[in-house]
């Protein structure tokens, strides 16, 4: 792991690091007992130790770059739990709570929503079925919303309804990419965006884990996102946390790596392939607690 940032010259420069306050969960249950998403083999063998040692990495790196972050306690029987992304989606201290859709998750919803609770937030219990911030990302004022394997059309009304914001529905196609969070990656912070425009925010993709109309959409959105290779997106390196300027990617993401470094943003390369093996990576392990 590395976090030492590169010199700042050019457009290096005008990258700035916000402070953020994250949720994390230890995965002292890790395994792969069930099937839900095509990375998911029961088959192969996990090392819970291993998987602890690498999200103990990510945490680390997460201190290291002065960000705060908090844990919920891990429970038994539900091995998911350290994908906190799916937990809900939070904005201005209001936590919109998570329905899964399979129902070896379902417990993980109520779960979270006692977290919430018990810790200042607001919340809004979900009627539509959700998967928080695993399909609900924002990116400026703008809500984009995934659908096509776990969050329904509804939950992107509902979404809406919560926190009064524009949704930006998209269409998820390739099962590899279940979840929003796979296949978008979020660079500039989502607070201070030149002129309140999303079309100041900065994303990066994959094109193809999209069906036509959304391609179109993000293409016209932001026309100056970095599109990321197939190659990259396999080893999920858009399931990635960025503060504004340090980007933390899995390190067998190397043409995603180069091109962050031509933007001017700051790779910090962190392994979670003991947690891919469940279908998760870096952000999936981090949902982004916005006060």
């Amino acid at each position: 792991m590395s976090t030492h940032p590169d010199t700042l010259t050019g457009t290096a420069a005008a990258r700035t690091a916000q402070h953020r306050r994250y949720l994390m969960c230890r995965p002292e249950h890790f395994t792969v007992s069930y099937t839900i998403n095509p990375w998911m083999e029961p088959a192969n063998p996990t090392d819970t130790a291993k998987a602890v040692r690498q999200w103990q990495d990510l945490y680390d790196a997460y201190i290291e770059l002065g960000h705060e972050v908090q844990l919920i306690d891990p429970i038994e029987g539900l091995p998911d739990m350290v994908y906190t992304a799916n937990g809900g989606f939070v904005i201005d201290g209001v936590a919109y709570g998570a329905k899964f859709r399979f129902a070896e998750r379902v417990p993980e919803g109520p779960a979270f929503m006692d977290w919430f609770g018990e810790n200042g937030f607001e919340v809004r219990e979900p009627v539509e079925v959700n998967e928080g911030e695993g399909d609900f990302l924002l990116v400026g004022d703008t809500i984009l919303a995934g659908t096509g394997f776990r969050s329904t059309g509804d939950s992107h009304r509902e979404v809406g309804e919560v926190f009064g914001r524009e949704v930006v529905s998209l269409t998820l196609v390739d099962p590899r990419f279940y979840h929003l969070d796979t296949a978008i990656a979020v660079l500039d912070p989502v607070e201070g965006v030149a002129d309140g425009g999303p079309e100041h925010a900065n994303i990066a993709y994959l094109p193809h884990a999209f069906d036509e109309r959304s391609q179109q959409v993000l293409a016209e959105r932001y026309p100056d996102a970095i599109r990321v290779s197939d190659e990259d997106g396999a080893v999920f390196g858009l399931n990635s946390s960025s503060d504004g300027y340090n980007v933390i990617i899995s390190p067998r993401a190397k043409g995603f790596e180069a091109q962050l470094r031509e933007r001017g943003y700051n790779p910090v390369l962190v392994d979670l392939s003991e947690l891919l093996l469940g279908g998760g990576g870096i952000k999936c392990c981090t949902l982004e607690l916005r006060r």
